[in-house]
């Protein structure tokens, strides 16, 4: 099964879309559509039945433990990410490694946007 979309909260646009901004893109979500409230990053050429990162304008929002992983198609795609992710100013950033702990070969970065929400790229090898 496959997502259909993903709809985060955030307190506000203003410290969190700078990394959304450049991170989305560079994975392929370049279209954008949006109010006031929300922003809806898809690919481009998309329809209303698209697949689509949205961020929501929520002012009580406070970041929980949840995390979002976000999935490469290579080592490098997960450098590529985790660089342009830390020079947008995701915060706690852990730089890409083997998480072994997890699976053999499995290559992530973590890190979290303005708003402490949990953040990661990733990419599982079946073997390097």
């Amino acid at each position: 099964m496959l997502f259909d979309h993903v709809d985060l909260r955030v307190s506000d646009f203003a410290k969190t879309r700078p990394l959304y901004d450049a991170l989305l893109p560079a994975m392929g979500y370049s279209q954008l559509t949006e109010t006031a409230d929300w922003i809806n990053y898809e690919r481009p050429g998309g329809n209303a039945t698209s697949a689509f990162f949205g961020i929501m304008l929520d002012g009580g929002h406070r970041a929980n433990g949840s995390r979002i992983a976000l999935r490469a198609d290579s080592r490098a795609e997960v450098d590529r990410l985790a660089a342009i992710a830390q020079s947008a100013g995701a915060i706690a950033f852990e730089p890409a490694h083997l998480c072994e702990e997890y699976t053999p070969y499995y290559y992530a970065t973590f890190f979290e946007d303005a708003d402490g929400n949990k953040l990661e790229i990733c990419y599982r090898a079946h073997r390097m």
